[in-house]
């Protein structure tokens, strides 16, 4: 067949310069046919040749640079010569795809993100919670946001996902998106866990997550002190719903209970143990860890407070959306003199810390409690109050007595 005219070439896309850098671009010209993609480097303007289309000058960064988009030239040119020999048509698309591996051979990531959400989804009920699949596809939309300012792209080849990748998109969530700490890390988790089900599949056999390591650097934990959480508690409140918010928190404070747990606790999870005493069994809505926690009488006494009000056998009438008691609890919250931003969350905190590991519960006890899979987790929702350290101190002079005494 009649050799085809071929040419590539790189340019800047000026018009998307960022902190001084301007990404390099690339275009593929077959029979008249145009064809643009992005090369995933940045230079400063003062450093191309636009005649010579690459870097100028011998600096470093200018050699790295015109080495990649050498290495690049040369696969473009392989696939065109590829495709030129299997077949009578060739466009610049065609040789562009090729080279992208778009080709049917090949898997990109954001349609294998797909494939795995589909499954994912269908998990939903069974070992699956709705929660879980609904983070995964708010993940997959900081994936296509990622490829879209970073690298100006709609999808990206699997197999051209290095190293550098993972550490772009901890940048991107990090800085440019400025999320914390705990949900970059869920989100690379989240991404590590596409990659393996890729791998498992088999359209991919490097793990690009080899040698990457990132450490979650968590928050301080907001909890209620004793006093504040006695504030709390008989603070005067007329309206009605704002007394039933309140008791609820007051009630997850004292068992540990998260607004989803509590939400759906029904008279059926209050069991009569061993002890012959009153007990809360059930699983976590979250992760389905099953969870036992004796109820202390302030918890006694809020159950029995609501029992001639229960419908459906729930426990509680508890609002059907978090927010809604979040912002009541910052209102009785402000009434009372707290500047603490109070959530439903922060219960199971004061739970932990002021409830009960201040007050001398073991970590395991309290871990087992929360329904927590790792120790660890419950290490990072524990704090040491200075009302602990005082009696700790207290009892540890009282049992020393005189036994450590300076000579006369």
């Amino acid at each position: 067949m009649t050799r085809s005219t071929f040419k590539v070439l790189f340019y800047l896309k000026r018009q998307s310069e960022k902190d001084g850098m301007v990404p390099i671009m690339g275009r593929i010209t077959v029979n008249g046919t145009i064809a643009q993609f992005s090369c995933k480097l940045s230079i400063a303007p003062r450093l191309w040749d636009v005649k010579a289309n690459k870097a100028s000058g011998k600096s470093t960064v200018a050699q790295r640079i015109n080495e990649k988009l050498d290495k690049i030239r040369a696969l473009i040119i392989k696939q065109y010569d590829k495709i030129t020999a299997a077949d009578n048509f060739v466009s610049a698309e065609k040789v562009k795809n090729a080279y992208l591996g778009f080709g049917d051979e090949y898997r990109t990531l954001l349609s294998v993100a797909e494939e795995f959400l589909d499954e994912y989804g269908k998990r939903v009920g069974k070992d699956r919670t709705l929660g879980s699949y609904e983070q995964q596809c708010i993940n997959h939309k900081r994936i296509i946001w990622f490829l879209r300012d970073k690298y100006s792209l709609s999808d990206i080849p699997l197999r051209e996902i290095e190293p550098s990748f993972i550490e772009d998109f901890h940048y991107y969530l990090t800085v440019t998106r400025s999320l914390a700490s705990g949900t970059v890390i869920g989100a690379i988790t989240k991404l590590k866990q596409l990659i393996l089900y890729s791998i498992r599949k088999r359209y991919i056999s490097c793990n690009p997550f080899m040698g990457f390591r990132c450490t979650a650097q968590y928050r301080d934990r907001g909890f209620l002190t004793e006093e504040e959480l006695q504030t709390f508690m008989h603070a005067e409140l007329r309206r009605y719903k704002q007394r039933q918010v309140r008791d609820i928190f007051v009630f997850c404070c004292f068992t540990g209970l998260s607004y989803s747990d509590v939400k759906k606790l029904t008279f059926d999870h209050i069991k009569t143990s061993f002890d012959g005493d009153s007990w809360i069994v059930a699983h976590r809505q979250k992760t389905g860890t099953p969870f036992h926690i004796k109820l202390l009488p302030i918890a006694k006494q809020l159950i029995e407070n609501y029992r001639p009000i229960s419908k459906n056998n729930l426990v509680f009438p508890v609002p059907s959306v978090c927010d809604n008691m979040n912002r009541t609890l910052q209102r009785i919250a402000r009434d009372c003199g707290l500047k603490k931003h109070i959530t439903m969350h922060m219960s199971r905190h004061t739970f932990a810390t002021t409830v009960t590991l201040s007050q001398g519960v073991p970590l395991e006890t309290v871990s087992q409690m929360l329904g927590h899979t790792n120790i660890l987790t419950t290490q990072i929702y524990a704090k040491i109050t200075n009302e602990k350290i005082s009696r700790d101190m207290s009892a540890l002079t009282e049992r020393l007595g005189d036994k450590y005494r300076l000579a006369e």
